[in-house]
């Protein structure tokens, strides 16, 4: 997993379940985070490799916060208090949701912050766009459609929640599915 990453291990996982069931598999062109931010269920916190992989499954499959959260609630009270990485996993799971929804193709580390890049589709209001990009210092748009912004001296764990609240700002107003 640590070599493929999460999103595409998961939907490699996701893939070869539904040949296996005879499924037909569409090609389906996702979100790519690349955070550098560590999401892994310690083998020390869910020891069984089957269990691991169906939480990894699971939460890479919810499609709303109810579900999340019930998730979250179920691996807690299974297995005890969630560590640090296993929460990340469950901030990761929103931003990609809410990513998906917007219309993002790609939320990238950078040296000096992040990079988010915007599909020609994407679910953005151009009005709260402009406010954000009037109003934030070290914040630029490319006619490419690549929003960056700057977040120096930030540790990897706080850009999951500083994308998704870049995200939440700039939206339109009508994708209110996955707030929380």
């Amino acid at each position: 997993m640590d070599a493929l990453g999460f999103d595409l291990y998961t939907q490699m996982l996701e893939r070869t379940v539904a040949e296996l069931r005879g499924e037909a598999v569409e090609d389906e062109t996702s979100v790519s985070i690349n955070l550098g931010v560590d999401v892994a269920i310690p083998d020390d916190y869910i020891q069984d490799m089957g269990q691991r992989l169906r939480t990894y499954k699971r939460v890479s499959s919810v499609r709303d916060e109810e579900t999340l959260a019930s998730i979250k609630a179920e691996t807690q009270d299974r297995y005890g208090q969630l560590p640090d990485s296993v929460e990340r996993l469950f901030d990761y799971a929103r931003l990609r949701r809410l990513a998906e929804q917007t219309g993002i193709v790609s939320i990238d580390k950078t040296a000096d912050g992040l990079a988010i890049k915007l599909s020609e589709r994407a679910a953005v209001s151009p009005e709260k766009l402009t406010t954000f990009l009037a109003r934030s210092k070290g914040v630029s748009f490319s006619p490419t459609g690549v929003l960056r912004v700057e977040v120096n001296g930030i540790e990897s764990e706080m850009l999951l929640q500083i994308a998704r609240d870049v995200l939440l700002e700039i939206r339109a107003p009508d994708y209110n599915q996955f707030i929380n």
